[in-house]
Order: C-alpha cells, then structure tokens, then sequence
C-alpha cells in the first residue's frame, strides 16, 4: 500500500516571515541575522538544544543572550514556521477523508517538533518524522531508511513531497519516489497519475 510522505518547511507551512523579527530582538540587521540563522540551522535541526542554537547564532553576530531571551528567540522562531499554507491544509484534509496513509518527514529542531505534535493537522500523519529526534537530517540516508522501517513499508511504496532538490535526490537515491514540491494542485496530479 502506498506511503504518501511531506516535508514540512514551505510545503505544508508557508515561509517563516519571522526572521526580521528575530534580528530585531537580537539589535542586528536582518541580512546579518538572517546568514547567522541558516549557518547554523542544519546542526538544530539534527538535535543540538534551543540554547546551543541560538548562543551560536548570537556569537555569529557578535551579541551577548541569555536564557530569557532564548526562550522568547525560540518562541518567535516556532510561530514563524506555524503558519500553514490553505492549500496544502487543504490537501491534507481531502488525503485524510480519503484514508490515504500519511507520513510526515521534516528537518526540524525538537522545539518545533513538541509543538507541531500538538496541532491538528498533526493528527492526519499516522507517522511522524522530525530530524532532532532522531539525530539525522535529510537528505542522509539514514533518515529516509528510518521512516521507511517505521512505516513497514518498501520505499519504493512512499511517494515523497518536498521543496529542496538536494532532499529529493537523497530520498530517490534510497528508492522512494520523490518530487519536488511544487504547490498543492501538482501534487495532486502526481497523486492522481499514481
């Protein structure tokens, strides 16, 4: 039986509009912020802590925080990625009332991941994926390898949606049948092909 697999970040959920809020907070200007931000992205999202996070992030930037302030940074940043895109909300409403098999897979910090848990569209993915969890990232093997293992399935039986094409590569080269996410109505057409 078929897998159908997301990502989260700019798939299901809208580009973060945060950053500029976050560079506020932090006295700095949004391009620096925004370098700093990503540098060190990749190492939370694949487990070190919100503080280990955004200490790095502030030693990027030449700025001193402490613990309050990274739990406000931490709070912003969350929002930021909350804000789902209607269509893909909407897509996943249509796949669950059809009883489609859904699994998410997404590079997220474990701060994220408590809090997305607890929204409702969480509940339409039977499995749920978030890299800090786990400790690998993708497009690693490893991580494809672990989903597939926890859905019980042959990759070959997970159709994967997600917007980076180092991601799709990575989720092809283990046998999944990956696409560039490329909006809601494509998706559905792939869907419908298969």
């Amino acid at each position: 039986m078929t897998w159908v697999v997301f990502d989260y970040g700019e798939v299901i959920c809208t580009r973060t509009e945060a950053l500029p809020e976050l560079a506020a907070r932090l006295g700095v200007p949004p391009t620096d912020f925004e370098s700093a931000y990503w540098e060190h992205r990749d190492a939370y999202d694949r487990g070190i802590s919100d503080a280990t996070y955004w200490k790095a992030v502030a030693d990027t930037l030449g700025v001193d925080i402490d613990a309050d302030t990274v739990a406000e940074l931490t709070r912003i940043d969350v929002t930021g990625w909350a804000r789902l895109h209607p269509d893909s909300a909407a897509l996943l409403e249509e796949l669950a009332h059809a009883g489609t098999r859904l699994a998410l897979l997404s590079n997220a910090p474990a701060s994220f991941a408590r809090f997305a848990e607890q929204q409702p569209w969480a509940q339409h993915f039977h499995t749920r994926v978030f890299s800090a969890d786990v400790g690998c990232a993708k497009p690693d093997a490893k991580i494809y390898e672990l989903l597939v293992s926890r859905l019980d399935a042959r990759p070959q039986d997970c159709v994967f949606f997600d917007d980076r094409s180092s991601n799709v590569e990575g989720a092809r080269a283990v046998g999944l049948r990956a696409y560039l996410w490329q909006g809601a109505d494509h998706a559905r057409q792939v869907l419908a092909e298969r």
